[in-house]
């Protein structure tokens, strides 16, 4: 079990909160106080209090839509927009479920290294510059969420999966999806994040399940409980600053950050 102390808890919790939506990777910012400071890997527990807490953020955030989705999708009624949405993201959210069962553990062994974190960085980063320059090279007004179709949502499921690989970014590769499906720099943002939600229930309900069979000692719930609290908190001001401003400053700054942080990690610590 990790032994960390509140500074380190609260270091941690930041960077998942910042890291998590924004399309620059958590797993991989993860890796840097272990790496750079010695700290002990932060284990099952502190993983599933982080997690809870961003997932909470989310759900908070997008409490009013996901209400009026469910309600739609769930309707005997005439289908909604917003229960039309519903069912999307759930059809997006497939593949990477299949994905996640089937590779899952092999990722874990075999993809958890410095090199590839470094590289998925750099290559997924120019990808992203890649779609977000496209997207403002046609000129156009961009699509909007109220426009995607099945297809769509698929195709943003499907790369999706990649977000398996550590350094990847979940929130990185579904808005370069997106954009490529040429969604408009706030919609591509929405609807990563809305998609997240399923897939870190999904993720933190197995996390939860191997944490019952090694439950933390009673005098870490507190501290526990103050990451969840702080992650939470971070995740939700980064949402929303997220999507205050995405349409404003374009992608370019985080393409510039992730291939930097990328070469950074390969030349001192690969």
């Amino acid at each position: 079990m990790a032994e960390l102390d509140y500074l380190q808890t609260a270091v941690l919790a930041l960077i998942q909160g910042l890291t998590e939506f924004l399309p620059i990777s958590s797993s991989g910012h993860l890796l840097l106080p272990s790496m750079l400071l010695g700290w002990p890997d932060q284990g099952l527990a502190f993983d599933v209090a982080f997690h809870s807490g961003t997932l909470l953020a989310v759900i908070w955030y997008f409490r009013r839509e996901l209400a009026r989705m469910i309600a739609g999708g769930l309707s005997l009624g005439p289908m909604s927009e917003e229960g039309r949405l519903f069912w999307l993201l759930l059809l997006a959210t497939v593949p990477v479920g299949l994905a996640g069962l089937l590779v899952r553990d092999m990722v874990e062994i075999h993809a958890r290294s410095v090199a590839v974190v470094a590289t998925t960085s750099i290559v997924f980063g120019l990808l992203l510059g890649y779609a977000d320059f496209s997207g403002r090279r046609d000129r156009g007004p961009g699509r909007k969420i109220a426009t995607i179709g099945w297809k769509t949502a698929l195709l943003i499921g499907l790369a999706q999966m990649l977000a398996l690989i550590p350094g990847t970014s979940r929130s990185g590769v579904t808005m370069t999806a997106a954009l490529l499906c040429r969604l408009d720099r706030e919609s591509a943002a929405r609807f990563s994040f809305l998609l997240a939600i399923p897939v870190m229930l999904a993720s933190g309900a197995l996390e939860a399940l191997d944490l019952l069979a090694e439950p933390p000692p009673e005098q870490q719930l507190l501290l526990l409980g103050f990451g969840t609290a702080l992650s939470a908190l971070v995740a939700w001001l980064s949402i929303h600053w997220f999507l205050r401003w995405i349409g404003r400053i374009s992608f370019q700054p985080f393409v510039v950050y992730r291939v930097t942080l990328g070469a950074f990690l390969l030349l001192f610590l690969a």
